[in-house]
């Protein structure tokens, strides 16, 4: 796996948005936050263009985003938010020169069809929070934040859960939003999970839908050859009138009985507050206790 160098004091972060529009005024927190830890943001050019629901057209948001992979001078590139359409640029994108120029990749959400097409073909990314969340993001979150890109030694904290499997691993992590690697399964941009830690989280999506999506990663194989998994935030569920019976987590734990490999719920990543920053691509190590989790990323 490739991993991009370190974010420096100085260097100059780019913020795009591959998807939803978004506004100066939702950006200028974050903004605020980055200055503050000496680095330069520079804004793609159509970044507050506005096409319906997107920031801009696909050939605006295809332009804004290839030139960030190609100026020497950009660091990393801050996703500015999810939301939907990152798929309709992937094929678009000439990720050449990404790979012989590497730069960190920062976002979450629909962000992970980035994470998983550049992961597939060997690049390392940072699963973190994007500049449209700063505002309500805990302390914690931006700190991980920070920490990861300026490849800080940093581990992640949490509490045990009921339904963790105990044990220890050592592997790469991959993964990100449930939904979006089950609507990759096929495509050039499909997850490959082999001998790695699977890292899922979502929000807003019906339990029924959730079950769906477990099965159909279970019967791809994705399951197979992992080393370890991780479930993040399963935010803000729905149900029907009449109730599914089981919270996210226990259809996930459900579908993945037999399996001997360590994993881990209540993660604090995804769509919350308190996201914390996840290396997708290079060497971590997953403890999971009676008494907690521990994940350690260097």
């Amino acid at each position: 796996m490739i991993v991009p160098e370190k974010i420096n004091i100085g260097d100059k972060i780019g913020i795009v948005s591959t998807a939803r529009k978004i506004s100066l005024h939702e950006l200028n927190p974050a903004k605020e936050v980055l200055e503050s830890w000496g680095l330069e943001v520079v804004f793609g050019n159509f970044l507050f263009e506005v096409d319906n629901q997107f920031a801009g057209t696909v050939e605006q948001r295809v332009i804004d985003f290839q030139n960030m992979i190609n100026d020497d001078t950009i660091s990393a590139i801050l996703c500015a938010r999810g939301g939907y359409g990152t798929v309709q640029i992937i094929d678009r994108i000439d990720f050449s020169k990404l790979c012989k120029s590497p730069k960190w990749i920062i976002g979450y959400s629909d962000i992970t069809v980035l994470h998983s097409h550049l992961n597939r073909i060997g690049l390392a990314t940072l699963h973190a929070t994007m500049p449209i969340n700063f505002s309500k993001n805990t302390p914690n979150s931006l700190d991980s934040l920070y920490k990861a890109m300026f490849r800080i030694e940093n581990s992640i904290v949490t509490s045990s859960h009921k339904l963790n499997q105990l044990g220890k691993v050592e592997a790469e992590i991959v993964g990100g939003n449930l939904s979006i690697i089950y609507s990759l399964l096929g495509s050039n941009s499909d997850i490959n999970t082999d001998h790695k830690i699977l890292f899922l989280e979502d929000l807003d999506e019906y339990l029924y839908h959730i079950d769906r999506m477990i099965i159909n990663l279970k019967r791809n194989g994705k399951f197979n050859n992992l080393q370890g998994m991780i479930i993040g935030g399963m935010s803000n569920m729905n149900d029907n009138d009449i109730s599914f019976g089981k919270t996210a987590e226990e259809i996930i734990s459900e579908h993945l009985k037999g399996y001997d490999f360590p994993i881990c719920f209540g993660f604090p990543s995804g769509h919350i507050d308190g996201n914390r920053s996840i290396i997708l691509g290079v060497r971590s190590v997953l403890e999971i206790h009676e008494n907690g989790v521990n994940l350690s990323q260097s």
